[in-house]
C-alpha cells in the first residue's frame, strides 16, 4: 500500500506541475476548445484568473509531490479537480482521461491521508467564554 500511495502522489504531483507549467511555457499542444467551453476559457484567460489557477496547480502539485506537505497540496488541488470534472461534464460534454485520472488519484490520496483531514470533518468543540 505504501508504494501505491507513493506512486499516486508522484503521478498526481507531476500531472499538475506539467499541465500548470504548460500554460506558461507552451511545450505541449492543447486542442482548442469549442462553443461554451471556448467562451468560458477565453473569459478566464482574459481576466488573468486562469494564470492564478495554473500557479495554484503548480504549487499544489509540488506540495503533493514533496511527500511532507501532501495533505496541503491535496487541499489546494481539490477545488481545481472538482472544476476540471464540472468543466468536462457541463461545458465540453466529453470524457477527459487526464481529468478522470486526477480525480481518481486525488480521491485515493485523500483516503490514504484521511487522518490529516479528520479534524476538518469533526464536530467543532467551542470553548466556554
Amino acid at each position: 500500500m505504501k508504494h501505491a500511495v507513493t506512486a499516486a502522489r508522484i503521478l498526481l504531483g507531476l500531472m499538475f506541475i506539467v499541465f500548470g507549467a504548460n500554460f506558461f511555457l507552451k511545450f505541449l499542444a492543447v486542442p482548442p476548445a469549442e462553443g461554451a467551453a471556448a467562451a468560458f476559457m477565453g473569459a478566464l484567460a482574459a481576466s488573468g484568473y486562469l494564470a492564478v489557477v495554473k500557479i495554484l496547480e503548480i504549487l499544489g502539485g509540488a506540495l503533493t509531490l514533496s511527500g511532507r506537505f501532501t495533505p496541503l497540496g491535496l487541499l489546494i488541488l481539490g477545488p481545481i479537480v472538482v472544476n476540471i470534472i464540472l468543466y468536462d461534464l457541463f461545458l465540453v460534454r466529453a470524457f477527459n482521461p487526464p481529468g478522470a485520472a486526477a480525480a481518481l488519484l486525488s480521491l485515493f490520496l485523500m483516503a490514504a491521508y484521511r487522518r490529516s483531514f479528520a479534524s476538518l470533518l469533526a464536530k467543532p468543540r467551542l470553548q466556554p467564554a
